[in-house]
């Protein structure tokens, strides 16, 4: 009798084990199977941040954020929204919610940092893009150093900045964003040659801003170059008929 008992007893703990496995894996393959979804839909919601449709956006990154919270890039992308929606008390908060849940995310790290930078918060933000870019982790270093050379702009070290882009390009030679920086501080600082250049190297990828199209304009007025100065004059039109730079030239093609 007591050797039945305890074959029943063997048999009774086999199958609640076997329950609670079986329901073990199947929180398991439903945790998964949400995490799954939530990266769907924070691919659909960068996406529509790049192409600035922003309600669309929000909508799958709000859907994203409901499934799974705890995911420092959803947390990521959703400041970074909050940013472009003008929200920047709820852009700080989810940007303090990544860094809280990634530790050290250098991408989350370079956006939080230029967010303060931006936002006042100059030395702090510095801190932080410095961070970004120190790290080995990162595998795109000069997007934060561009960044620091623009935090730098706004405290007028223009030395520093300076550094900073020419660092930046150092590591890669064709980033738009440093080469517009750099266009910008050479025509400033009346090097017109230079500020030639830099136009030059990044309008082979057909990259342009009004502001950049503007300054070429001008550059090539500073060298004698009325052709092409007009040239870019009506590439700014074309390209950007309500920008203020192409207010400030139509009255004159008119």
């Amino acid at each position: 009798m007591r050797h039945n008992w305890s074959g029943l007893l063997n048999l009774i703990v086999k199958f609640l084990l076997s329950i609670s496995l079986t329901a073990c894996n199947s929180i398991f393959d439903h945790s998964v199977r949400q995490s799954e979804s939530a990266d769907i839909y924070l691919q659909l919601g960068v996406r529509y941040l790049d192409l600035n449709k922003l309600e669309i956006a929000k909508q799958n990154l709000l859907i994203a954020l409901d499934k799974d919270p705890n995911n420092a890039q959803i947390q990521n992308a959703y400041a970074f929204l909050c940013e472009k929606l003008q929200d920047y008390p709820q852009a700080k908060q989810h940007y303090l919610m990544a860094l809280g849940l990634s530790g050290d995310a250098w991408s989350i790290e370079n956006n939080y940092g230029r967010f303060l930078c931006e936002h006042g918060d100059r030395l702090q933000g510095l801190g932080m893009l410095k961070k970004a870019f120190a790290t080995p982790l990162n595998d795109k270093p000069w997007i934060a150093i561009t960044n620091a050379g623009r935090c730098q702009l706004d405290i007028q070290t223009q030395k520093n900045a300076l550094s900073y882009f020419e660092k930046a390009l150092f590591l890669n030679s064709n980033f738009v964003p440093a080469l517009l920086e750099m266009q910008k501080l050479s025509f400033n600082a009346g090097d017109y040659s230079a500020a030639q250049n830099y136009f030059k190297r990044f309008s082979y990828v057909d990259v342009y801003t009004s502001e950049s199209l503007w300054i070429a304009s001008q550059t090539e007025f500073a060298l004698g170059q009325g052709q092409m100065a007009h040239v870019y004059e009506e590439k700014l039109l074309e390209k950007f008929p309500l920008s203020q730079e192409a207010k400030q030239i139509r009255p004159v093609l008119q």
